[in-house]
C-alpha cells in the first residue's frame, strides 16, 4: 500500500503565489502575509473568528490529563493549554472537492 506524502504549504510558498499573481515584489507580499496572520492571532485570541466562505477559528482550553507512552508503558502529565480549531466552510470544502 503506498503512502500519500503530505505537502505543507509556507507562508514563503503564499508569498510566491500571491507575487506570481498580482506582480507585487516578495518582501510586500511578505508583509502582507505576516500582518494578515497577526491579525488572525489578535482575533483568535479572545474569541471565535469566522471568515465568511473561508473558515472559523476558535480556541480551546484543555485541561491537564494523564497520557502514556505506547512503546515504554510509562504514564505521564500532559498540562493543560489552548489549542486552535479550524473548521472550514461548507462552500470551500465543496470547491476543494471539486478540483
Amino acid at each position: 500500500m503506498s503512502e500519500i506524502k503530505r505537502i505543507n504549504l509556507t507562508k514563503k510558498d503564499i508569498s510566491k503565489k500571491i507575487n506570481f499573481k498580482t506582480g507585487l515584489p516578495t518582501l510586500y507580499t511578505n508583509k502582507i502575509i505576516d500582518d494578515f496572520i497577526d491579525v488572525l492571532k489578535n482575533l483568535i485570541k479572545n474569541k471565535e473568528t469566522n471568515i465568511k466562505n473561508f473558515a472559523t477559528f476558535k480556541t480551546i482550553n484543555k485541561n491537564d490529563r494523564i497520557g502514556r507512552n505506547p512503546k515504554n508503558k510509562r504514564i505521564y502529565k500532559i498540562n493543560a493549554r489552548k489549542s486552535l480549531s479550524f473548521i472550514i466552510s461548507k462552500k470551500l470544502n465543496n470547491k476543494i472537492k471539486d478540483l
